[in-house]
């Protein structure tokens, strides 16, 4: 009898659903209804006790198309022996990219540009109308130097900027200086944020951060939204604490209609967690998921499980 592998959405980017669908029983989304030996999910998608015993004693892998996993009861996993994969190593590029376009963007207040275009504001040239603050030259802070954080620190290089990180996995190296974050926060142009959101990270950036930066400086976070005080963030905006921000997430994820305060101000560019969204790369992320679930349910080990976790099923899982 073929195993079944419950999806959380209909169709995902590339071929990856087809492959799975040739080696075993696809079904959902929908309720979880035991007899399940995969799930294949998105990153904000709720992995939790509830959800594992509903799939069932079978269930010995959850795949993630996500860099990211904080929406994971890893304890509750690795309790019952199941193997939680993730997708490093495929988006940090497309990130990257992704994350120097925000810098640019608030920077030099193009996305207020933009708006006053398209509403017909403009009537006239002005040599103070829309000027925003260099980048080049500039010093950027990377909060986080991983693979995303080091493929930003590879664009600044084109823009002449000097390179601060901080990350207590990470010494300096030929790009970048390693400080701590009270002088990265102090020195810095613009302020990068590259972490997992974990109990250490949550709330990295509130208002005591913010009021230790540049008033000319920059926010931007393609990381996780919980990771930022939104409410300290707006209020350092309209008080001039800071210049600007670019966020490509959010705590609240998505918002449909109940947009955030943050989206629509001018200080501020905001875009819907599209950090990873290149057809390339989406699919690259399914595809990783769909090897790690063949790979798990084959009796291999997971080629990406998730830190400190279990790469095969029935492990000690958490370290």
């Amino acid at each position: 009898m073929r195993q079944r592998v419950l999806v959380t959405r209909v169709s995902l980017p590339g071929g990856g659903l087809t492959r799975l669908a040739s080696h075993a029983d696809v079904v959902g989304p929908g309720p979880v209804v035991g007899g399940v030996s995969g799930i294949l999910a998105l990153g904000n998608d709720r992995v939790d006790a509830a959800l594992l015993d509903a799939a069932g004693p079978s269930l010995r892998v959850v795949a993630l198309a996500s860099m990211g996993y904080d929406a994971v009861d890893q304890e509750a996993a690795a309790e019952r022996g199941v193997v939680v994969t993730h997708t490093p190593g495929v988006l940090a590029e497309t990130t990257a990219d992704l994350t120097f376009a925000l810098v640019l963007m608030a920077r030099r207040r193009l996305g207020a540009a933009r708006d006053s275009l398209a509403a017909g504001q403009w009537d006239m040239f002005r040599m103070g109308d829309y000027l925003g603050l260099d980048v080049h030259g500039a010093t950027l802070g990377l909060v986080g130097y991983g693979q995303i954080g080091r493929a930003v620190a590879r664009r600044a290089q084109g823009f002449g900027m000097r390179l601060l990180h901080h990350d207590p996995y990470a010494p300096a190296d030929a790009l970048s200086t390693a400080v701590d974050l009270p002088t990265l926060l102090a020195e810095s142009d613009v302020v990068s944020l590259h972490v997992p959101l974990t109990p250490g990270t949550r709330l990295l950036i509130g208002a005591a951060e913010l009021a230790a930066m540049k008033p000319t400086a920059t926010l931007v976070s393609t990381s996780r939204g919980g990771v930022v005080d939104e409410d300290a963030l707006l209020k350092a905006l309209h008080d001039g604490v800071i210049h600007s921000a670019g966020l490509d997430v959010f705590e609240r994820e998505p918002m449909g209609t109940e947009l955030s305060p943050l989206v629509g101000d001018p200080r501020v560019v905001t875009l819907p967690h599209i950090g990873s969204a290149t057809e390339a790369t989406r699919a690259a992320m399914v595809d990783l998921a769909v090897d790690n679930i063949l790979q798990v349910l084959a009796g291999r080990p997971a080629r990406t499980p998730l830190p400190g976790s279990a790469a095969a099923p029935g492990g000690r899982g958490l370290a």
